[in-house]
């Protein structure tokens, strides 16, 4: 028989409280509910429904039989929703929220593209370089590049490893020399990526694993960008994730120095909230940055 008939008559009786009332919501008559029912009792060997001449209640078997119900209705109700979507040409606004760097240097590129693809789509493109909330703030799709942080309410798509690495120009390394341990930092001149403060360390891996490394900071900025022209400016070492520095380490602007003892690797990801998982127009845009920033990103250069 058909059990998902059968299952949607059942739920509707326990949720009704009757199989007429059952019947009206349905649009069937009350003999094909009952006949529906029945049958499908039958196909499991079991009584669900206790009946009587005033109601129609739910036997224990029948209740535990009901959660699974209603789950298993839901998820077909949702899977069908999802290929009606996917079917349907992406419509209305997208808020899309990014770092400033990786807005401007990267993601914007991939906008245009999605745009060009999607012209029915309106994008509205905010760019911050703090965590901003983006079920409070209302956005479809943010971009992060960080730790990757698992959340109740959003869902957390990885699209690639952020490599980071400490660069200084040729220049600034001929002038100062170049350090060989990452103690030698101390001595220095460091461009930080933070506050400026007298107790400034980088993290980095050795044979020890990971430890930090006082260092001397002589410009500090919540912005990568201006560190990354100080650094090609010759006016010192920094910690910069290549999706910054990516362009003037393939230039020979910058070289990479301490590669024995590398930065943390971080993360960039896209997050949406959990209700919009079945959009069409921000499934298509995560797909696509997955696309272009997936695997070994263009930028990433191996130094």
């Amino acid at each position: 028989m058909d059990n998902f008939s059968g299952i949607r008559a059942f739920t509707q009786v326990v949720k009704s409280g009757g199989f007429a009332a059952a019947a009206r919501e349905m649009g069937l008559s009350r003999s094909v509910v009952n006949k529906t029912v029945i049958n499908l009792e039958k196909e499991l060997g079991v009584q669900l429904l206790q009946r009587s001449t005033r109601r129609v209640t739910p036997t224990d078997t029948g209740l535990a039989f009901h959660e699974r119900c209603l789950h298993i209705l839901s998820e077909l109700d949702e899977a069908t929703s999802a290929i009606t979507a996917m079917q349907s040409r992406p419509t209305g606004n997208l808020r899309v929220n990014a770092p400033m760097s990786f807005g401007t240097l990267h993601l914007s590129k991939v906008l245009a593209e999605y745009m060009a693809q999607h012209p029915d789509v309106h994008v509205e493109l905010v760019l911050n370089d703090r965590v901003v909330d983006a079920i409070e703030e209302g956005f479809d799709v943010t971009v992060r590049v960080g730790p990757s942080q698992a959340t109740t309410s959003l869902v957390t798509r990885e699209l690639a490893t952020a490599r980071r690495v400490l660069c200084a120009s040729p220049e600034y390394l001929e002038t100062w020399g170049e350090p060989s341990t990452p103690a030698e930092l101390n001595t220095h001149r460091c461009l930080h990526y933070g506050y400026l403060g007298s107790g400034s360390k980088w993290r980095l891996h050795g044979p020890h694993g990971e430890q930090p490394f006082s260092i001397q900071c002589v410009m500090s900025s919540n912005n990568a960008e201006p560190l990354c022209d100080a650094a090609v400016n010759h006016q010192g070492i920094a910690l910069l994730p290549t999706f910054i520095a990516g362009k003037a380490l393939k230039t020979g602007q910058l070289r990479t120095i301490l590669v024995d003892y590398p930065p943390t690797d971080i993360t960039l990801s896209a997050l949406y909230p959990r209700h919009r998982h079945l959009s069409t127009k921000v499934q298509l845009l995560v797909d696509l940055l997955s696309k272009r920033f997936g695997g070994q990103p263009y930028w990433d250069l191996v130094q």
